[in-house]
């Protein structure tokens, strides 16, 4: 008997790769067949080469074209019949919306992941609106809706977007504890290090990072800057590579580029800074949280699941570059014994908050229940183990061996 196929959808490969490889894992090694379908990077062949098969689906992620959204439409249900998936998962907004919308004509069991509302949401506007009318229909027969933070998940179910009976939450895409292990910070630093991990988007708070290290150096002007991660996306959102550049040469920040693997740039740091103007639960926070060290985030929808004011970061407002400014000039303050408690109280909440084991686990837990409705549609030998299936005999995870990754 042929393995039944789950299929996952989402904007870019580079997004699979880095945040859903340890489910991918998981759903391989219990005998399933896994296709995930993305416009094609070069984080396409990492899938491949980690079991997956792939599927190059081109789509416009960010634009608001009806034609070309009708054409992923059609996309989705082409790629549906000929796949037959047993279960679709959808992440991110058009994979969400139009393969959900597809799976449904077809009949096919959907779980979607709501991982933060990005721009669309921040603003009230004729795509917000847009966006929410589509949700609406696209999640109304959905098997299971996860949601990333509760403000997410309140705001689908006050506006009628999502059913009640089918939402529950997810510690953000989780994080693989073994890979990241607590590292000591550089001691008696003459120039602390604050640094930005994520894509250069205004959204992100790159602007305001900025703006506020222009404000520190004026008191503190030995102190460094750094941010890490893609410029080079289409993404109306997008901080200008241009820009990045005259911060550069006006000495303000230091630009290190996207890289596989961040834990060396997080290690150098002496504090992790995400101005984010909103949330899921992001990763670069728990990666540092997970790494041992101070964070400084807003006070928003994802970020203040992750940091504790006062006990393991601080909390600043959004869109307020002096407020980020006052922050980093505290945490620059603190003794270095006050900041390394913050860095082990972060790991403690990772260890017992964001484990990617309880991620995993109730995604399996989501598919033997679309399996018990859907019998014969999948292995006999469902995902009965729960989060503990998701580890080796020695507690690794199970995609231990594959490189690291991420460029923001």
């Amino acid at each position: 008997m042929d393995r039944p196929t789950v299929l996952l959808s989402v904007n870019t490969a580079w997004n699979a790769w880095n945040f859903r490889t340890g489910l991918i894992d998981a759903i391989i090694g219990h005998g399933y067949r896994m296709v995930v379908a993305a416009p094609a990077d070069p984080y396409a062949e990492r899938l491949v080469a980690a079991g997956c098969e792939f599927i190059d689906l081109p789509m416009d992620s960010n634009g608001t074209h009806p034609g070309r959204d009708l054409r992923l439409l059609m996309r989705y249900l082409a790629l549906f019949r000929q796949q037959a998936p047993a279960v679709y998962l959808g992440y991110t907004i058009k994979p969400n919306i139009y393969g959900s919308l597809a799976a449904q004509v077809l009949g096919i069991p959907v779980i979607n992941n709501i991982a933060g509302l990005g721009a669309a949401f921040i603003s009230d506007s004729m795509v917000t609106r847009v966006a929410r009318l589509l949700y609406r229909t696209s999640l109304r027969r959905s098997a299971r809706v996860f949601f990333q933070n509760p403000q997410d998940r309140s705001l689908f179910l006050e506006a009628g977007l999502a059913r009640a009976d089918v939402t529950d939450l997810l510690p953000g895409s989780g994080i693989c504890l073994a890979r990241y292990q607590v590292q000591p910070a550089a001691s008696g630093a003459a120039s602390p290090c604050f640094l930005l991990v994520g894509r250069m988007l205004v959204n992100k708070g790159v602007v305001e990072f900025a703006e506020a290290a222009r404000i520190v150096r004026r008191s503190l002007p030995q102190a460094r800057f750094q941010l890490l991660g893609p410029v080079n996306e289409a993404n109306s959102n997008l901080v200008p590579a241009h820009t990045i550049a005259a911060w550069e040469a006006e000495r303000l920040v230091e630009y290190l580029g996207a890289v596989d693997d961040v834990r060396p740039h997080i290690a150098a740091a002496d504090c992790v800074v995400l101005p984010s103007y909103r949330e899921g639960v992001p990763r670069t926070l728990l990666e540092a949280a997970a790494i041992g060290r101070p964070i400084i985030a807003t006070d928003v929808a994802g970020c203040v699941d992750v940091v504790e004011d006062g006990i393991n970061g601080m909390l600043c407002r959004a869109r307020d570059p002096a407020d980020l400014a006052d922050k980093m000039l505290r945490m620059a303050a603190l003794p270095a014994a006050e900041r390394e408690r913050m860095g082990m109280a972060g790991r403690r909440k990772v260890e017992q908050q964001f484990d990617e084991a309880l991620v995993i686990g109730k995604y399996l837990d989501a598919i033997t229940a679309v399996a018990e409705r859907c019998e014969g549609r999948l292995p006999a030998r469902a995902w009965s183990g729960g989060a503990a299936a998701t580890l080796d005999g020695k507690g690794r995870c199970p995609h231990h061996g594959h490189e690291l990754k991420r460029g923001g």
